[in-house]
């Protein structure tokens, strides 16, 4: 059998995943934009995040892993670190040298970085990772925490973000990188071992 991840993103085309029809190991990141059954961990990089932690704004259960920002921000909150000990599964500060500085590694990125280094898979599905497809940066966890998504804050975070893509998938070559969308118009040049499954915009 294959080793499958799954890596639901907080793009609007997320919901194209189907938890009844996928096996696998499931990572979610940030706020999942629904229920997901079995998560293995949520995956958080940013400092606004924690922030909303900490101040009780968002409630997030389950098993946490924790970029660079969120480790210094439990570095500077001991006693909040304390309390949120048991749900920290781990911190990964990887940084591959294309990404160039962690602001730039998102969520998404990590997450990716993260199941292809830690579990080796042969197989990683990719839901609601929109960015690579469209000027679509919006995210679920928008509704919780404000980001800027003007057309130039857009611009500028997608001409960051998409090479880095291009790193992980070259650097991980035996991995079969399946992408989910409505459709299947990559922004960015993809290597062999990157296929994109599209889906109905209406989901059956």
């Amino acid at each position: 059998m294959p080793r499958v991840v799954h890596i639901i993103g907080n793009g609007d085309n997320a919901h194209f995943y189907n938890d009844e029809l996928r096996k696998g190991l499931k990572l979610t990141c940030n706020i999942p934009p629904f229920p997901v059954e079995d998560v293995y961990g949520t995956v958080m990089v940013d400092f606004k995040m924690m922030k909303a932690l900490t101040q009780g704004e968002l409630t997030l259960p389950g098993d946490w892993i924790l970029g660079f920002r969120p480790k210094i921000w439990m570095e500077k909150q001991p006693a909040w670190y304390v309390k949120m000990s048991t749900q920290i599964k781990e911190f990964y500060l990887t940084l591959p040298k294309y990404a160039g500085n962690y602001t730039n590694f998102n969520c998404g990125h990590m997450a990716t970085h993260y199941a292809c280094n830690k579990f080796k898979p042969d197989i990683v599905h990719m839901w609601g990772f929109d960015s690579i497809f469209d000027m679509n940066l919006k995210s679920c966890t928008d509704f919780y925490l404000e980001s800027p998504r003007d057309t130039n804050s857009n611009v500028r975070l997608n001409n960051n973000w998409r090479p880095i893509w291009n790193g992980i998938f070259n650097e991980f070559k035996s991995t079969e990188f399946v992408m989910h969308h409505s459709h299947d118009k990559l922004k960015i040049k993809a290597g062999p071992n990157v296929d994109v499954e599209v889906h109905s915009k209406k989901k059956t």
